[in-house]
């Protein structure tokens, strides 16, 4: 514990979009920081530490003044400031804020108390009222990455067609499903080489919705190419599967997806929700529909629909510029600059 610098909190057992950025952003600045993950539901080969060890937090590291905790919840940020308050931790508080919508009073006063507050994006950084940097996700690019063999093309999947569009995560309201599947109903009896795949668990509180959107899809006779797959153990080959992606949320935190979709060569039309449009080049990477648009976002589907051969270069397009400005080392180092601000002030 001596040798670790900075705390980045899960407290949270549930798989949500803050727990995998922790998941892939710890390992990339553990190889320059001493950094250690703290809560449930992470996986093991993280740099962890235990519940025991908390109270090593009341004692100076060995290599610098104070510690840093990285909190991304308001619990998390609630805990730091009881270490820093009641026990007198040595510590600075950094928080990182991807919502997009005015903040509660509490959280709000929560933000006050950070030394550094980092936003996701331009658009969460408008709802701040506070100073803070801006640090946009990145993608693990050896992770998510361009077909490589047969098992990454779309054979491989054995479902009918020649192409597929996909529609990954939670199967919610939130999230625009019914938008795609309203999209796929109308396009693909006119597509016949293309095939829809749905991908993601629905919540029991969503169950009649997603069975509702299964019966939509029945009726219009298309159950053989709207495929839901549900929760797959490893998303990753399905983004290089896929012709197209689709990221219909009406609302978003950031939303990584369609970083994950491009850096596997495959291009977006997205949503303007959460930081989608900051991703997105409409024109090159993919295309760009105002939030809850279905008309514009079945239009936006259909040109590349119409013309896989667009979807290919703009595909191609699409990894080219994740990996100039979306690479995760590049916001490992964004956050580093926050937490070298804080080690040398005074």
């Amino acid at each position: 514990m001596s040798r670790i610098e900075v705390v980045a909190p899960n407290l949270k057992v549930r798989l949500s979009g803050v727990t995998s950025t922790i998941i892939q952003l710890v390992p990339v600045q553990a190889r320059s920081l001493g950094i250690a993950t703290l809560g449930p539901g992470l996986p093991e080969g993280l740099p962890k530490m235990r519940w025991w060890q908390v109270p090593s937090l009341l004692a100076r590291p060995a290599t610098r003044r104070m510690r840093i905790w990285h909190a991304r919840r308001n619990v998390e940020m609630v805990a730091g400031l009881l270490l820093r308050w009641l026990f007198r931790a040595p510590m600075r508080l950094v928080f990182t804020s991807a919502a997009q919508r005015d903040h509660q009073a509490f959280t709000k006063w929560l933000i006050r108390r950070m030394d550094a507050v980092i936003a996701t994006s331009a658009r969460s950084g408008s709802y701040l009222d506070v100073p803070h940097d801006v640090v946009m996700h990145g993608v693990d690019l050896d992770l998510f990455h361009p077909p490589r063999g047969r098992e990454d093309g779309f054979g491989a999947a054995g479902l009918s067609g020649r192409f597929a569009v996909g529609c990954f995560g939670r199967i919610r309201k939130s999230k625009g499903t019914d938008l795609f599947v309203d999209a796929m109903i109308e396009l693909l009896p006119r597509f016949p080489d293309w095939t829809a795949v749905i991908a993601g668990r629905a919540t029991p509180e969503h169950l009649e919705f997603a069975q509702s959107l299964k019966a939509r899809i029945a009726k219009a006779g298309l159950s053989d190419r709207i495929v839901f797959l549900g929760e797959v153990p490893d998303i990753r080959p399905w983004f290089r599967r896929m012709s197209l992606y689709v990221a219909p949320s009406r609302n978003e935190g950031f939303g990584l997806t369609p970083l994950e979709a491009m850096a596997s060569m495959t291009p977006v039309v997205a949503s303007d929700a959460g930081a989608y449009a900051e991703m997105v080049v409409p024109g090159e990477t993919g295309a760009v529909v105002a939030s809850g648009d279905g008309p514009g976002l079945t239009a936006a589907i259909e040109r590349y629909l119409a013309d896989p051969g667009l979807a290919e270069a703009h595909g191609r397009q699409a990894l080219a510029h994740v990996r100039r400005h979306f690479p995760l080392s590049r916001e490992a180092e964004g956050v580093a600059k926050v937490y070298d601000r804080l080690w040398s002030a005074r």
